[in-house]
């Protein structure tokens, strides 16, 4: 796939904003204000669209002398700048994935580290099972990668399931490759509390919400109602005697969170005021993305709850995702081996933001 002129003029405008960004953050002024950090983090993404951007360009300058040189007249030398230009090629269309998975986000949150939110939805005690079995998914697929997860409040059930869970998960490229996972997930199996072997069907949903810093979101300190109280749960762990647990509701729109999981109130009050940011962060993310709602429709990682993107199922070994309308191996997908899903996913969405950026055709 060649990169189009309407995505060359997009990475032409992003050099030009990078030349911006270097003379800003070089200015001695600059580094005491309040957007400073705001400013390093789009030039560094920035950079990272930009340097596959500068040896793709040098990589087709190759291409097109090994081209002249393969039409030479010398057989020899012909045959081997054929051979150059094949591997030429292929290194092209690499980048060309490179380039394209970041020049056509339209936000920069793809680095930012990810507050994951798991829910059990219909389905009782075997929802709750199967919030866990999510929670587990993502934790195997983040050791894979390296990645850290860190686990704000969690609401276990009696049989050890959750009815909900929020984590933080920090990392390369957290955020851009775990926003597919937003949406309705649906599971059918045989519950462990079925007695005659029936299969049922549960749900649970799944919200990846970008983790925003104080500079990028603030929270104004009149805006909010912090509440401590003693941590709740089955027993064990989860039953503390003394109030470290926090609440915190944002009063203009009612979005209220707790946390329980810190061993301190500080520590639960940070967690709280992160995982509210976030929220409130990703309402304004979504209104500005209905302005766009065009661009939006076609997007694979919409973020939306209330979407169902996918099923689990037990009996037939296998999961579907109905927006690629593939299966996958339900054993591989328990193991946290999400890597062959992610490309997919991220393949699909690629070419839904390039076919949605070129004009339509006359």
């Amino acid at each position: 796939m060649e990169l189009t002129a309407a995505l060359r003029e997009r990475l032409e405008g992003f050099a030009r904003r990078r030349r911006e960004l270097q003379s800003l953050v070089a200015d001695p002024e600059r580094a005491g204000k309040p957007d400073y950090p705001a400013l390093l983090r789009e030039l560094g993404a920035l950079e990272k669209v930009l340097e596959p951007w500068r040896r793709y360009l040098e990589v087709e300058r190759q291409l097109a002398e090994a081209e002249e040189m393969a039409s030479g007249g010398d057989p020899e030398l012909a045959a081997l700048a054929a051979e150059e230009a094949a591997d030429l090629r292929r290194e092209l269309a690499r980048l060309t994935e490179a380039i394209l998975d970041r020049a056509l986000e339209e936000d920069q949150d793809g680095d930012r580290p990810a507050i994951v939110e798991i829910r059990a939805g219909a389905g009782g005690e075997e929802a709750a099972l199967f919030a866990r079995d999510l929670f587990e998914i993502y934790q195997r697929f983040g050791e894979s990668r390296g990645w850290k997860l860190e686990i704000l409040d969690s609401s276990p059930s009696d049989l050890g399931g959750f009815k909900e869970v929020s984590f933080k998960v920090s990392g390369d490229e957290v955020f851009r490759t775990l926003r597919y996972e937003s949406g309705g997930h649906r599971v059918q199996r045989v519950p462990k509390t079925e007695a005659q072997g029936r299969i049922h069907t549960s749900a649970a949903t799944v919200a990846v919400l970008p983790e925003v810093e104080a500079v990028d979101f603030e929270l104004r300190p009149e805006d909010l109602e912090i509440t401590a109280m003693r941590s709740s749960g089955p027993g064990g762990q989860h039953v503390n005697k003394t109030s470290s647990a926090v609440r915190v509701v944002h009063l203009p729109t009612g979005e209220a969170v707790k946390c329980q999981e810190g061993k301190s109130q500080l520590q639960n009050k940070e967690r709280a005021l992160a995982l509210l940011r976030s929220r409130l962060y990703q309402r304004e993310k979504a209104r500005r993305d209905a302005e766009r709602a065009d661009l939006r429709r076609n997007q694979v990682g919409s973020g939306d709850r209330s979407q169902r993107i996918r099923t689990y199922n037990w009996p037939q070994n296998r999961v579907t995702d109905h927006r690629l309308g593939r299966n996958f191996s339900l054993e591989q997908i328990l193991e946290g081996r999400l890597d062959e899903l992610v490309e997919a996913l991220a393949a699909a969405d690629r070419a839904a933001r390039l076919a949605a950026l070129e004009p339509p055709k006359t």
